[in-house]
């Protein structure tokens, strides 16, 4: 077992804290040697290249003009040691993976459930809905295989919580280092329990820190069109979907499945934080994720058989996860039980290109406002940002759907 998975949950961030705060010091002390040797080589590099000479240009007001502040981050590779994966949960993921790829493939007749919080933002919470999982897990393993959507950073339309990643303190102190630590340490804590998780990258530099720690990732509706998060995909190591556009567009969702399967050359970094050429194979994995849109969902019978009409005619596996939430649910969070009754239909009834459902859920229904002068006042496993359905009704929409699963086998 690694030490980490020793601390309590309610000192996470204090642990996660101490691990930044150490690392953050010997960054700044390798940083100052990389200075120092830069220093020393370059202008021999200059003389021999002709370059000594080049006039000093006065860049007052060119660079950095809106930039108010610069600071340094801990590497993935320093985190990925003081934070290592244990074999439990290298076994988690590395399960977990396989499972979900050969359920995307056909060869696994299970359904693939993601459940989990909209976002987590508290450790205590988060850990107890993942011993919750556990539990379903073991219930349903012959009919469902289940991940928990562990989300730590969050798209936002406008200007909101960026998520637990970026704000772990939920003060507005922005202490990412910390939240890059502490998501690590819920990661590992919760596949060293025997529970696969489910992350959605916004940033191209986060998936580094939690490298085999992620078993499906998911891009979000409003990056689905963005081509360098479908080149970043194209590398990564889960297994991917894409959600249709926010204004329903499930032709961009399917360009990006294309796109994901293809390899890729583009910039990176690696695990030291160095800018790196980043090369990649493509991720046959990748899928479309139906969650509606503005104008309603895309659930139905009807819109399964368009997408996978759609899917079948660019040479894709007919392959569809459907989010039972967001325009689907019509951000009602009561009705994803609606939505999760009409897929299980379809399921019983032997529609083969669902293989799976997400859903949002957390230890209490439902949803409150996050007062960042007054976090330590937020009730107790509710979330933060979308509104979610309690335990009770989680395990009746998992007991509806491993029912499903198993009438299709």
């Amino acid at each position: 077992m690694a030490q980490h998975e020793d601390v309590p949950a309610e000192r996470v961030l204090d642990v996660a804290s101490q691990i930044a705060d150490r690392l953050l010091d010997l960054q700044s002390r390798i940083n100052r040697q990389i200075d120092a040797t830069q220093s020393e080589l370059l202008p021999d590099v200059a003389r021999q290249l002709g370059h000594d000479d080049a006039e000093a240009v006065d860049l007052t007001g060119l660079v950095n003009t809106r930039i108010a502040g610069l600071s340094i981050v801990v590497t993935p590779e320093a985190v990925a040691t003081l934070v290592p994966l244990s074999a439990r949960s290298a076994a988690t993921t590395r399960a977990g993976r396989r499972a979900l790829t050969d359920i995307v493939a056909g060869a696994d007749g299970r359904l693939a459930v993601i459940a989990g919080p909209c976002s987590i933002h508290d450790p205590v919470a988060t850990l107890e809905y993942a011993a919750f999982l556990r539990g379903m897990r073991d219930r349903h393993a012959d009919d469902l295989e289940i991940v928990m959507r562990a989300y730590t950073e969050k798209p936002r339309t406008e200007v909101d919580w960026k998520g637990f990643a970026y704000d772990p303190y939920l003060d507005g102190s922005s202490r990412i280092s910390v939240g890059l630590v502490a998501t690590r340490m819920l990661m590992c804590r919760i596949t060293a329990m025997g529970v696969p998780v489910a992350a959605e990258p916004l940033n191209a530099l986060t998936p580094q820190y939690l490298d085999g720690l992620v078993t499906y990732n998911g891009v979000g509706a409003r990056n689905v069109t963005d081509q360098t998060a479908r080149e970043r995909v194209s590398g990564f190591s889960s297994v991917i979907g894409f959600k249709n556009s926010p204004e329903g567009s499930i032709e961009v969702a399917v360009q990006a499945v294309m796109a994901a399967r293809a390899p890729h050359e583009f910039l990176g970094v690696d695990r030291h934080g160095m800018t790196a050429q980043l090369s990649t194979t493509g991720n046959d994995t990748g899928h479309v994720i139906l969650r509606g849109d503005r104008m309603g969902p895309n659930y139905s019978a009807a819109h399964i058989a368009d997408t996978r009409a759609r899917l079948l005619e660019r040479g894709l596996p007919a392959v569809v996860v459907v989010d039972a939430s967001h325009g689907n649910s019509r951000k009602d969070h009561r009705r994803q039980a609606d939505v999760v009754h009409d897929l299980a239909g379809q399921v019983a009834a032997g529609e083969q290109a669902i293989r799976g459902v997400m859903l949002e859920s957390n230890l209490v229904a439902g949803r409150q406002d996050l007062d960042q002068e007054r976090p330590g006042e937020l009730e107790y496993g509710v979330s933060v940002t979308d509104a979610c359905v309690d335990l009770g009704t989680t395990a009746a929409m998992l007991d509806e759907l491993a029912a499903a699963a198993r009438a299709r086998r």
